[in-house]
């Protein structure tokens, strides 16, 4: 027999970045190198005020990558025990807020809202939440069909009490 208290699904959710902090390194050192040599060219036929817009593009492309990595940072994570669905979530400043479904009366779709695209759409009792806002939209079904299966294994399981 299972303990209750273990989870029958743990699943977390987070943004994908396509550049690592290795390869943002590399790209940085080059276009701090390529700026370097154009600012060089630029100072020898006497443009010189021009190494000054190189270094503010090399300034504005580092926060750009910073801000990007910021918002990686949040997260969702989703318990499944056979008496709750816990969802908890981190934003990029490490706040985190938490909420708790009864999970027999769980449903879980994929539904658009006004201006977005499909998201996996948690409701129950006539309250609603969204998960995985920030997933590509081709991951979106198989995190809601991995939610609902393990929302049928609680509700078909004979260790879950009903009333009869």
């Amino acid at each position: 027999m299972t303990d209750p208290a273990d989870p029958l699904l743990d699943l977390t959710l987070r943004p994908h970045r396509s550049l690592s902090p290795r390869g943002f390194w590399w790209l940085m050192a080059l276009l701090c190198g390529v700026s370097f040599t154009a600012g060089i060219v630029f100072y020898a036929v006497g443009a010189w005020p021009v190494i000054g817009f190189l270094g503010v593009d090399v300034a504005l492309v580092w926060i750009a990558f910073k801000a990007s990595y910021a918002t990686g940072r949040r997260y969702e994570r989703i318990v499944l025990r056979e008496d709750a669905l816990e969802i908890e979530r981190v934003d990029p400043w490490g706040k985190v807020t938490r909420e708790t479904w009864q999970p027999y009366w769980l449903r879980v779709d994929l539904a658009a809202r006004p201006g977005h695209p499909a998201a996996v759409r948690l409701s129950s009792h006539g309250k609603v939440t969204w998960l995985g806002g920030f997933l590509p939209i081709d991951e979106r079904e198989p995190v809601a069909q991995i939610i609902a299966d393990a929302l049928k294994r609680v509700r078909y399981s004979p260790n879950t009490s009903r009333i009869e």
